[in-house]
């Protein structure tokens, strides 16, 4: 009975010493960094429903893992087989086994960025993206076409026109067009949308939606940070006496919805039949003719307390104000009528010496 005691317990001290020296073998072999392809980084793509083994297998052709049976026994008897998470991953020098695994149980993937840049429409945000690679044109457009993502904040949006935070954002490969129109709507809600409430502004306390609408026309005509609120304050005085907005970008945005814009405003377009041309009907226009920026929200929010009814361009960017008619048409001759003719004639003295003109 002892000798069958002893033996036993032989045996058993000899089971752990083994399975100690294979717990330490896997140790040392998972701990050993490791890098077999030629350059300074590796991007391996692991599909959806993609087997273990196969990822493993897959890792180690790439020279990114060493030992996929080491791998293996290490996820199943070291961290008790976690899943692996799908997606495109990057990989820089020598790692271990344990740090390719942990970027994989992880999910640490590669992301790429995509800049949204203020006063684009929502068609134009749709060709970005599916420009960069992100998805379907289509398949954007049908997502920003639905205005259910915010329809507790403006209930009488008929799309996303104007709920498309501009932003640098970053998307991994493969991430859906819905989820990422979901993103720039949850941005804007983050960024804005959320802090707004109609007593902050000093505006007339107009709705969420109307300060949305007349941001995209102050982002549409504003190009210095210092001049939004201004401009916005010149739009609230018009729309406070009744007096048509006689906004530019209103009446391009009209003929981008006809199919109709080349690039070139004429006077003719200025009568185009659309409840977007403010030169036609006054107030605001029915709805958002781009994704305005936070500077653009925040002036529409909070305009400035300014006397202005008019404003030209510069032409560099910059505008004149004025309170009245014949002020304002007086800067139009200068900044306008008078410029142009400066700048025409100078082209064409530059012309004729063979030469560029002045900017």
């Amino acid at each position: 009975m002892k000798r069958l005691f002893g033996l036993l317990l032989l045996f058993l001290l000899l089971a752990l010493m083994v399975a100690g020296g294979a717990g330490w073998w896997l140790w040392q072999r998972t701990d050993q960094p490791y890098k077999a392809y030629a350059g300074d980084g590796k991007t391996v793509v692991v599909e959806p429903g993609m087997a273990v083994t196969t990822i493993l297998a897959e890792l180690s052709a790439e020279g990114v893992l060493e030992d996929p049976t080491a791998a293996r026994l290490y996820l199943v008897y070291g961290l008790d087989n976690p899943p692996l998470q799908a997606g495109e991953y990057r990989f820089e020098g020598a790692l271990s086994t344990r740090q390719v695994l942990a970027k994989l149980i992880a999910g640490d993937i590669v992301t790429h960025p995509v800049t949204l840049v203020e006063g684009k429409t929502l068609a134009e945000t749709a060709k970005i993206l599916a420009d960069a690679g992100f998805g379907d044109r289509r398949a954007f457009e049908a997502a920003m076409n639905d205005p259910a993502p915010i329809a507790d904040l403006d209930p009488a949006a008929n799309d996303l026109e104007g709920y498309l935070f501009p932003d640098t954002y970053r998307f991994a490969r493969g991430t859906g067009e819905v989820e990422i129109v979901q993103r720039l709507v949850e941005t804007f809600r983050q960024r804005f949308g959320e802090a707004y409430s109609p007593s902050d502004s000093e505006g007339g306390g107009r709705s969420l939606r109307e300060a949305v609408i007349l941001a995209s026309v102050v982002e549409k005509e504003a190009r210095l940070a210092d001049e939004r609120p201004v401009i916005a304050g010149v739009y609230a005085n018009r729309l406070e006496r009744g007096i048509a907005l006689y906004a530019d970008p209103t009446v391009i945005y009209a003929l981008m919805r006809l199919d109709r814009w080349n690039g070139n405003l004429t006077r003719d377009n200025l009568q185009v039949d659309s409840p977007y041309n403010t030169y036609r009907y006054p107030g605001l226009p029915p709805g958002p003719i781009c994704s305005p920026g936070l500077g653009s929200l925040r002036a529409a929010a909070d305009p400035a307390e300014v006397p202005y009814l008019y404003f030209v361009s510069r032409n560099d960017g910059s505008h004149v104000f004025a309170r009245t008619l014949g002020e304002h048409n007086r800067n139009v001759n200068e900044w306008q009528k008078r410029y142009w003719r400066r700048r025409w004639a100078e082209e064409r003295a530059a012309e004729s010496r063979g030469d560029s003109p002045s900017p």
